[in-house]
């Protein structure tokens, strides 16, 4: 079934006119398509960055990026937090505490967010290195059953329905040592969907280091660094990851799963804590 056909339209997806090509001919039809639209974060009326993602969850997706841009410590330090429709996009106004606001003037830089990759405006390659030795998972000692990853990723698919309906869209999630998963969040860009879930989880209080994080994308050094500043102790991604990723997956403790699917998994960093003898 193609995108669109038979579906009704999620948060996050609209239709559009489209002809579809079909045993050789050419029928008009509509098409359900992912909403990207242009997301400024403004703290304190200041507006830091504009970053294109899909218009759901926006809320969570606020305050993942503020805890992964290290903007807030805390979730306690956004007092207040409204989501604007705009003449171009959508504002989502915060209001932080003085001392986060203080930080924030300090190293604030102007960029502009997109749907790939990207090194979120670092200035120097001194700088890109302090940022990459700053990311330090969590989870101890914790322990996961192999098992687990593969129950966590098979069970992503029936909780992605703007995917379902758009085919065009990552999602991002989180599961309990059993791979069970508790919470997923969607969106165009990878980065955006860890970023909602990163929010999700903090805004319902749960510790991140209690579970681990699934991804249906690959593994970029982003990807890890979000997820080792999340206090996540594992990230298992659906696809590869890159040398870097991997590099500062060991460097943070984090264990970094990559080919997760199909009852098979590569380990590429701290494997201790998939405890199985090698075979």
């Amino acid at each position: 079934m193609n995108a669109g056909e038979g579906f009704f339209a999620p948060a996050g997806a609209c239709r559009l006119p489209a002809g579809r090509w079909r045993d050789g001919r050419l029928e008009h039809a509509t098409e359900l398509v992912a909403d990207e639209v242009p997301v400024a974060l403004v703290y304190n009326g200041i507006s830091h960055a504009v970053m294109l993602a899909s218009p759901r969850d926006l809320e969570d997706f606020a305050l993942g990026f503020s805890l992964g841009e290290r903007i807030v410590d805390d979730a306690r330090e956004i007092h207040d937090l409204e989501v604007e429709e705009a003449a171009q996009g959508i504002a989502i106004e915060m209001r932080i505490a003085s001392g986060a606001m203080m930080r924030l003037k300090e190293t604030r830089r102007a960029r502009i967010g997109k749907t790939g990759c990207g090194l979120c405006g670092v200035e120097s390659l001194a700088c890109f290195d302090d940022e990459a030795c700053a990311a330090q998972a969590q989870g101890g000692e914790a322990r996961f059953d192999p098992e687990a990853l593969q129950r966590a990723m098979a069970g992503m698919a029936a909780r992605q329905d703007l995917h379902h309906a758009t085919g065009a869209v990552h999602a991002a999630g989180w599961a309990d040592g059993s791979g069970e998963l508790l919470c997923v969040r969607e969106d165009v860009g990878r980065h955006n969907a860890l970023d909602k879930l990163v929010g999700a989880l903090a805004r319902a209080r749960f510790d991140s280091a209690d579970g681990f994080a699934v991804v249906t994308s690959r593994a970029s050094f982003e990807m890890v660094q979000k997820a080792a500043r999340a206090g996540f102790p594992m990230l298992a991604a659906i696809s590869a990851p890159t040398a870097l990723a991997v590099q500062l997956a060991e460097r943070a403790g984090l264990t970094l799963a990559g080919f997760v699917r199909g009852g098979r998994h590569v380990v590429y960093s701290h494997p201790q804590r998939l405890a199985v003898e090698s075979g």
